[in-house]
C-alpha cells in the first residue's frame, strides 16, 4: 500500500543522493521502496486500441497527488483522472487507475505491457521520447523554484521580503535544491549550471517522495529549495500561504501523455480526443475545477480526508474497522457500499423509505433492533451483521470468496430471493450460477422481462435486475479506488 506524505518521515535524506555541481553519485534508494531507472531490455508489442476495446478496459498508470488522482471524501478525483474517465467513455471501455510512486516505474510497466499509458502531468523530454511516444501537447509548464517566504511577511513591504528571498537564477549560487530524482527538472538545472556557470548543489529525493512532498518540506521548514512545475507549484501556493513560486528557471515545457512505441492506434486516437475535448466546455471546466479553483477548496481537499493528506476515508472508519471482525471483510469495502448507499450522510433518506448510512429498509432494520433514530454506531453494526447473514446464507452455494461479495451485496440491495431467482435462472439458461460477472449477474437483468420473471424457476417476480447489478460494480470500483491510496490498517 502507498505510503501518504505525513508518514514519510524525513529521515530519509540521509539516504538522498547528492549531486554537488552536476556530478553525480549514485547511491540506492530506502530498500523499502526499490527503484529501477534503467531501460527495459525489451519493448514488448503490447495491446492497441482494438485489442484494448476488445479487452474493455483502459489501464492507465499514474500517482497520486492534486493534478492526476486522489480520494477525497470517499470520491476518485484529479485533473487527469477526470480526462482519463472521458477518453476510456470514448473508445468505449472501462477506466482502471493503476498508482505507482515512481515514473521510472511507469515507463518499464508501460513497456512490458503492464499499462496502456502514462497520465501525471508528464513533461515531455528527449529522453522520455526515447523510450515512449507521446501525445501532442495539452498542457504546457515553466520549471518555477520553490521557496519559503520569510515569517511574518504579510506585515512586510515586498521590499522587505524581496530582501529574504532569491529572486532570479543567478541568485541560487551555494544553495542546496532538493529535486525528485525521477524527475527532467534535474537535468534542467545541470542545464542551467553549465548555461549560466554559477554552482549549486542538487539532492536527488527518492522516486517515491514526488515534487508535491518536496513543496511541503519546503512550507513545513525541512528543507529551503525545491522545484516544480508552474502548475503544480501555483496550486501549492493556494494551500501553503508561506511559500513563493514567482522566480522561473525554464521556457515552456509540453505535458502530454505516453503511450508504447508499439500503439500507434492508441496514440492516433488519443490526439484525436484531445483535439476535440479541448473545445468542449466541460474541458475548460474541469482544468478550472483543478488549476483555478479557490484556496479554501484546496485547503478541503488536502484535510484529513483526504488521500493526499490523510488516511481517512469518512467519519466512520473506526466504526467500520471495529465491525469489520463481524463479517471479516475489508473494512474499506465496507466504506465503499456505505458510499454508494448515502455518500456518508447519516440523515439519508430514499423515495422508498431506506434510510441512514446503511439504507436499512423500516422492516429489515428492526430485525437488528435499528429505527431512524438510532445512532451511527447501532446502525453501522445492524448492517454489518445483516451482510453478515446473506454472506453465511451464500457460503456453501459459493465457493469463491470473491464471487460471494459480489452475490451478498446483489442480496443487500435487491433482496435474497431476486438473487435466488438469478441463480435459478442462471441454470437454466445454461450460465453458471457460481459466478457473479456476466452469469448470474446477466441473468438477474432479465428478471425485469416477463418472459423470464414469470418462468417456473422464478419465485419472487418482477426485479429492476438492472439496479443490483451496478450497484455490485460500483461498490467494488469504489473499493478498488480505496484500496490503491488508503492504508488497510
Amino acid at each position: 500500500m502507498l505510503k501518504h506524505r505525513n508518514h514519510i518521515a524525513w529521515m530519509v535524506i540521509t539516504l538522498l543522493t547528492v549531486a554537488p555541481q552536476g556530478c553525480e553519485k549514485d547511491e540506492e534508494p530506502p530498500k523499502v521502496q526499490t527503484v529501477s531507472s534503467a531501460e527495459p531490455e525489451e519493448i514488448i508489442v503490447g495491446p492497441d486500441l482494438d485489442a484494448i476495446k476488445a479487452r474493455g478496459k483502459l489501464v492507465a498508470l499514474t500517482l497520486n497527488s492534486s493534478t492526476s488522482y486522489f480520494i477525497y471524501r470517499g470520491h476518485a478525483m484529479g485533473f487527469e483522472y477526470e480526462l482519463l474517465q472521458r477518453f476510456a467513455k470514448s473508445i468505449g471501455v472501462e477506466l482502471e487507475m493503476q498508482l505507482i510512486p515512481d515514473v521510472n516505474t511507469m515507463f518499464d510497466m508501460l513497456n512490458k505491457g503492464e499499462g496502456d499509458l502514462i497520465a501525471c502531468n508528464l513533461a515531455i523530454t528527449s529522453d522520455r521520447q526515447q523510450k515512449a511516444e507521446f501525445s501532442e501537447p495539452y498542457n504546457f509548464t515553466k520549471l518555477v523554484l520553490v521557496q519559503r517566504l520569510p515569517e511574518g511577511h504579510q506585515n512586510m513591504s515586498q521590499r522587505e521580503v524581496n530582501k529574504s528571498l532569491l529572486l532570479r537564477p543567478l541568485d541560487l549560487s551555494g544553495k542546496t535544491i532538493y529535486v525528485n530524482r525521477t524527475s527532467p527538472s534535474y537535468e534542467r538545472l545541470i542545464n542551467l549550471q553549465k548555461e549560466s556557470g554559477i554552482s549549486f548543489e542538487i539532492v536527488k529525493a527518492p522516486g517515491y517522495i514526488d515534487p508535491e512532498k518536496l513543496i511541503q518540506k519546503v512550507a513545513d521548514g525541512e528543507i529551503d529549495y525545491t522545484v516544480a512545475d508552474d502548475n503544480l507549484a501555483n496550486l501549492n501556493s493556494t494551500y501553503y500561504s508561506n511559500i513563493d513560486v514567482s522566480v522561473q528557471l525554464s521556457f515552456p515545457r509540453q505535458i502530454g501523455w505516453a503511450v508504447r512505441k508499439t500503439n500507434p492506434n492508441l496514440l492516433e486516437a488519443v490526439n484525436n480526443w484531445f483535439e476535440n475535448d479541448r473545445l468542449n466546455s466541460v474541458h475548460a471546466y474541469i482544468y478550472k475545477k483543478y488549476f483555478k479553483a479557490p484556496k479554501e477548496k484546496w485547503e478541503e481537499y488536502n484535510g484529513e480526508f483526504s488521500s493526499l493528506n490523510g488516511n481517512r476515508i469518512s467519519n466512520y472508519d473506526e466504526l467500520l474497522r471495529e465491525y469489520s471482525d463481524i463479517i471479516d471483510w475489508d473494512w474499506r469495502l465496507l466504506a465503499a457500499q456505505m458510499y454508494q448507499e448515502s455518500k456518508f450522510n447519516e440523515d439519508a433518506r430514499s423515495w422508498a423509505g431506506a434510510f441512514g448510512l446503511m439504507q436499512f429498509m423500516p422492516a429489515t432494520a428492526k430485525m437488528y433492533g435499528v429505527d431512524s433514530a438510532s445512532a451511527p454506531r447501532e446502525h453501522i453494526r445492524g448492517a454489518i451483521l445483516h451482510l453478515s447473514r446473506l454472506e453465511s446464507f451464500w457460503q456453501d452455494r459459493i465457493p469463491d470468496p470473491e464471487n460471494r461479495i459480489h452475490f451478498t451485496l446483489a442480496s443487500y440491495n435487491a433482496g435474497l430471493g431476486h438473487v435466488l431467482d438469478a441463480v435459478n435462472l442462471a441454470a437454466e439458461l445454461g450460465y453458471d450460477p457460481m459466478i457473479w460477472e456476466n452469469n448470474v449477474a446477466e441473468c438477474i437483468k432479465l428478471k425485469s422481462q416477463k418472459e423470464y420473471y414469470t418462468s417456473d424457476v422464478v419465485k419472487h417476480g418482477y426485479c429492476r435486475g438492472e439496479e443490483p447489478v451496478t450497484y455490485v460494480k460500483k461498490i467494488i470500483d469504489q473499493y478498488r479506488h480505496y484500496s490503491r491510496v488508503i492504508d488497510q490498517s
